[in-house]
């Protein structure tokens, strides 16, 4: 179940993509105007106008007296999605359960347009805030759950991402050098799970395996944690592997579309 890159040179319908930003803006801002938006965006107050009243036609925007915002719509849309990835609740449980046992955030991600999206996120009793949320995307050379995906991808799915990426500097231990990349991404393969010490967010460093299905991975479950508490050894060790247990868990219940 992976993603087909975005078609970056073929034909464009001008009024989709606007619509598109239009609701990206609305889901940022509180209750933004027209104005607002008209001038966020840098189009006229006339198509900003039209869009928002072809989104509001079709339900998927409200308007209030003090602006626009995403209608209960889309959360239902969110639910359909998560139907289609996988088992939900399977994965949910293996989350939840591995939170637990560790005490800290558990997540599951899986690839989307070459960068990782998150599905589920869990906090264990002693939890630290990560920078990820559900439906929200990392880079996926920079995180564990992105590393360890990266790793199983088909070598042309694989060379695609690397190709496209960025490779933003997020602190000073993040790899941005595609060789290096690749080099850690056969370490990976090898062992079993990806690591991320410190590489997307300084402090914080995290374990993830891949959940596959036959010869294909469909995502990956992660375990992310204080610098000060997970030394080398937890992290190489109990945690590595309790990561891939719930990979286990999860690839055992779920039957992948």
């Amino acid at each position: 179940m992976t993603n087909t890159p975005r078609n970056r040179t073929g034909s464009r319908i001008k009024s989709v993509e606007i619509a598109f930003t239009v609701l990206d803006a609305v889901r940022k801002n509180d209750r933004p105007s027209v104005t607002e938006l008209a001038d966020e965006l840098g189009h006229s107050k006339s198509t900003i106008h039209n869009h928002l009243r072809t989104l509001e036609n079709e339900e998927i925007i409200v308007r209030e007296t003090n602006g626009y915002r995403l209608s209960l719509q889309v959360l239902d849309m969110a639910n359909d999605v998560r139907d289609q990835v996988a088992n939900y609740d399977v994965i949910v449980d293996a989350v939840d359960e591995l939170a637990d046992e560790t005490g800290e955030i558990a997540q599951f991600g899986l690839e989307e347009h070459g960068q990782v999206s998150y599905l589920y996120k869990a906090k264990g009793n002693q939890a630290v805030e990560t920078a990820s949320r559900v439906g929200g995307k990392q880079p996926m050379y920079s995180t564990s759950l992105g590393k360890s995906i990266l790793s199983f991808l088909p070598s042309s799915r694989q060379e695609e991402i690397v190709t496209e990426a960025a490779f933003e500097r997020k602190t000073p231990k993040t790899i941005t050098d595609p060789a290096r990349l690749y080099e850690e991404l056969e370490e990976i393969a090898e062992r079993g799970y990806a690591i991320d010490d410190e590489e997307n967010i300084e402090g914080l460093r995290c374990v993830a395996a891949p959940v596959r299905s036959g010869t294909s991975v469909v995502g990956a479950v992660s375990v992310s944690g204080p610098a000060s508490r997970i030394t080398d050894d937890y992290l190489h060790g109990e945690l590595a592997e309790s990561v891939q247990r719930a990979a286990n868990v999860i690839e055992l219940n779920t039957k992948f579309s």
